[in-house]
């Protein structure tokens, strides 16, 4: 035989095993450095990226804290109107801010001098442009009672039997005028739009306000201008108004949206005269622009309200919530409300009686429900004005 016959197969695997054992060169055996190795990067991955996202959640905690959801447009109630994205996104919000709160991560917070805009006001004069059935015959009742203990005085318009929301220049400059002529320091009362006194060269007053759900409000306005003794008022100022007709007087208000009359269609982005048109809240915050702030439940006249209360207003507070509403005034315009919170307290009974009509008749959830789904503008404004009054209220870490 040859002696160059070949070895069996398996002897050449056990001599290349071998070959690998003393040579200790890498065998795919040992996999445990490889796995460690990529270990060590996965790792090091996750920590840029998660140092990334560190960052990223810790500005959102500023801009998407629940106290200015409203801000991005993000409000409960147009959550639930706008279906389950907007739901989805809501849920997300919140939930991004209790994870950076149960964190421990937190960020100083808005003083109540950063969100007071009353240090902005060149004369001390309150302007109170009041928006109908919110409650403003009440704060104006305790303004009164706070007159000899502030030393402040009180005005107010003259009584008109229509009131005019929306004006011209002239009309605005001559309310204007009158309103920075009073004495200092003035508590002036009127049922008018936002009027912008820098702009006919006039100090600026200390913008205030107040709103209500709007749905309730409406429906009071409407039982409101219905009741008699409001007519027996304005004929003891104007001999010559005369009482509706019965049929007027006693449509309901439900019956009035189902027939679709004409006095209670809220058709969406139809213009309008402002010149008597109580029907929404941002009519009396977005100004005079006829153009821009008579379309009916316009999300462009919902920004600017929004802008103009941020960047204007002292408070705009809700009657809704009187014990939020008189300490953030209290604190945020003490020369004129020091003291308010007190008064109210002490004769809370007399207060909440001012102007209550009880001659209202009870609307039923589906009257409500289409109103809900024909004022989603009036409503998020609604929302953004009892946020900010919130933050305010907040911001004084009172206990």
């Amino acid at each position: 035989m040859s002696s160059t016959k070949k070895k069996p197969f398996s002897m050449n695997l056990r001599d290349v095993e071998n070959f690998f054992k003393y040579r200790r060169m890498p065998y795919p055996k040992r996999s445990a450095e490889f796995i460690a190795l990529i270990a060590v990067s996965c790792t090091l991955f996750l920590f840029l990226h998660t140092k990334s996202l560190n960052s990223r959640l810790h500005e959102m905690e500023i801009k998407l804290q629940p106290s200015e959801l409203s801000a991005i447009g993000l409000s409960a109630s147009n959550a639930i109107q706008s279906g389950s994205d907007s739901k989805s996104d809501l849920k997300g919000v919140h939930g991004t801010y209790q994870y950076l709160k149960s964190t421990g991560q937190t960020l100083p917070a808005e003083t109540a001098d950063d969100l007071n805009n009353t240090k902005n006001a060149r004369m001390d004069i309150v302007f109170f442009n009041r928006v109908p059935k919110t409650g403003s015959q009440a704060l104006m009742q305790l303004v009164k009672e706070l007159t000899p203990i502030n030393k402040i005085q009180t005005a107010r318009d003259k009584a008109q039997k229509y009131e005019t929301v929306i004006m011209g220049p002239l009309h605005q400059i001559n309310v204007a005028e009158e309103v920075a002529e009073q004495k200092e320091p003035t508590f002036y009362s009127k049922h008018v739009a936002y009027i912008n006194f820098t702009r006919y060269e006039l100090p600026k007053p200390i913008y205030i306000n107040l709103v209500r759900d709007p749905i309730e409000r409406i429906i009071s306005w409407y039982n409101y201008v219905r009741a008699p003794w409001y007519y027996k008022q304005l004929q003891s100022i104007f001999k010559d108004v005369k009482i509706p007709e019965k049929e007027w007087m006693e449509l309901d208000f439900d019956t009035c949206v189902r027939q679709k009359n004409k006095l209670c269609v809220f058709e969406q982005g139809v213009i309008n005269d402002g010149s008597s048109d109580h029907r929404r809240q941002t009519l009396f915050f977005c100004g005079h622009n006829r153009a821009e702030c008579l379309p009916f439940n316009s999300r462009d006249v919902l920004q600017k309200a929004k802008t103009i209360v941020e960047e204007e207003y002292a408070v705009v507070g809700t009657w809704e919530e009187p014990n939020i509403t008189l300490s953030v005034l209290e604190h945020y315009v003490p020369m004129f409300f020091k003291g308010i919170t007190e008064v109210y307290y002490n004769k809370k009974e007399k207060f909440d009686k001012v102007n209550k009509n009880s001659l209202k008749k009870p609307v039923s959830d589906e009257v409500r429900e289409m109103l809900r789904r024909n004022l989603t503008n009036e409503i998020e404004f609604y929302e953004f004005c009892k946020q900010r009054l919130h933050k305010q209220y907040k911001a004084l870490r009172l206990n």
